[in-house]
């Protein structure tokens, strides 16, 4: 899959939930391996935030991202659409502190992100592949979040709350193409019980009932209702009727729930990858979303590159037969077993380490241990099998080394062992030269890496 940008820019604007403005924010296409940015031209030196996990800086009835003194709020219902819809690189202009609330839902940024067009750009998409579970956790309130492991970005969601209208609701995504009509539509919600705090505390200035569900499940008097109402711009509410108090009726009979799940892809957009996952969120909101984002966020960074997924059912991209097709090598020195992956950009090879390899003679009788060198050579060979691959009749070509940098070991490499090489592109093959970063995994641990340029030549 490759990366995606917007095929143009598109422009909403309408009234923040919290300040009551009227806002314009506008979604312009980006380059690869821009990610999502946010730029405040309302304010003198146009400060431009990135749209990740740790920037988030208040999770108070919405995400809150910031840098320095400036904020933005209300991001997550145009980060899910963006996020949901498979949008990788996006800047977003905004004239204020907040997006605008629109109908509460994502369905506006979705309609307008059709309407601009999708664009494939030329770049990989880098997933982030869930390999093993990972939880976030509030005994206080009873939220929970786990991640797992799955095929694709799927999400169960289960909210409870004390209301006879919404004691306990659920909500599912199994794939990211039911966003758009199964989740997309679905508005945000507040309890009339919460609004006069709200108020006080400065927000919801632009709350309306266009723009949310209002659920009416405590009674009140009469005259705190009227009094309620009047303060918010609402119009009157009989005190006896209960219920939801909406012009337009609910899109779903478990919209809060399906809401909440929105909530979630949009908080997870703030990792800065496409997730390969499912979550089951037990009680989800914005602050332990954002914890569980930030996990994500810390695995990444501690990982430069996820090892590869290599599985030993599956049939390879190039098995023993091809390799010796492409390759000059032969024993006792041809280092690539099999080929289980490969793009235009990179490419993964496997080389199964036996105690019968003729180096484990010398190196070392009593501890045999697989040389450092010949861990390069084998993600050489493995590059050499990427750059060959995409010319014609390569087997009259070679590769040969010209330069190795930045050569690391981390661990040793013995007997029983199965090493993964992800080997990848860092510029453009240019003269017949290329530029490679070359990665050795056993399992889930790095044990060697280097970066070497290579120098395709044909054979005499």
């Amino acid at each position: 899959m490759k990366q995606k940008t917007l095929q143009k820019s598109f422009t909403l604007s309408g009234i923040g939930l919290h300040t009551g403005l009227d806002i314009v924010v506008t979604f312009h296409p980006a380059p690869e391996d821009h990610g999502y940015k946010i730029k405040r031209i309302d304010l003198e030196d146009q400060p431009i935030i990135e749209l990740l996990a740790e920037n988030v800086v208040n999770t108070q009835r919405g995400t809150v991202i910031g840098k320095g003194n400036v904020t933005v709020s209300t991001v997550e219902h145009g980060l899910a659409a963006l996020y949901a819809l498979g949008i990788d690189n996006c800047l977003i202009e905004v004239n204020s502190s907040e997006f605008p609330i629109l109908d509460g839902s994502a369905i506006e940024y979705v309609k307008s992100i059709r309407e601009a067009g999708i664009c494939e750009q030329q770049k990989d998409k880098d997933y982030y592949i869930v390999r093993k579970k990972m939880e976030v956790s509030d005994p206080e309130t009873g939220s929970k979040l786990v991640l797992l492991p799955d095929d694709c970005f799927c999400i169960n969601s289960f909210i409870e709350f004390e209301s006879k209208y919404i004691p306990n609701q659920s909500a599912s995504m199994d794939c990211t193409t039911a966003f758009e009509t199964e989740i997309a539509p679905s508005r945000t919600f507040v309890f009339v019980r919460e609004l006069q705090q709200l108020r006080q505390a400065g927000l919801i200035k632009g709350g309306n009932l266009d723009n949310a569900i209002v659920i009416y499940e405590r009674k009140l008097s009469q005259e705190d209702l009227d009094s309620l109402a009047d303060s918010l711009n609402l119009p009157h509410q009989n005190a006896e009727e209960m219920g939801y108090i909406n012009k337009r009726p609910l899109a779903f009979p478990n919209e809060p729930a399906r809401h909440k799940l929105l909530d979630i892809i949009g908080d997870m957009a703030l990792i800065g990858k496409p997730i390969k996952g499912r979550i089951i969120a037990t009680r989800p909101g914005h602050k332990i979303n954002n914890q569980l984002a930030r996990l994500v966020r810390k695995d990444i960074k501690q990982n430069e590159v996820q090892p590869p997924i290599y599985d030993v059912n599956d049939v390879p991209v190039m098995d023993n037969i091809r390799i010796r097709e492409l390759l000059p090598h032969r024993y006792p020195f041809l280092m690539v077993d099999k080929v289980v992956q490969k793009t235009d950009r990179y490419i993964v090879g496997v080389k199964n380490i036996t105690t019968n390899e003729p180096f484990f003679t010398g190196h070392f009788p009593q501890e045999p241990v697989m040389p450092g060198v010949l861990q390069v050579e084998a993600m050489a060979q493995t590059g050499g099998l990427l750059v060959l691959s995409g010319l014609d009749e390569p087997e009259r070509y070679s590769t040969y080394f010209l330069k190795i940098d930045n050569v690391k070991f981390r661990q040793k490499v013995v007997p029983g062992d199965t090493l993964t090489f992800r080997v990848e592109l860092t510029t453009e093959i240019r003269r017949g030269i290329a530029t490679m970063r070359g990665l050795a995994f056993i399992g889930n641990k790095l044990v060697s890496e280097a970066d070497f340029t290579a120098q395709i030549v044909k054979n005499k």
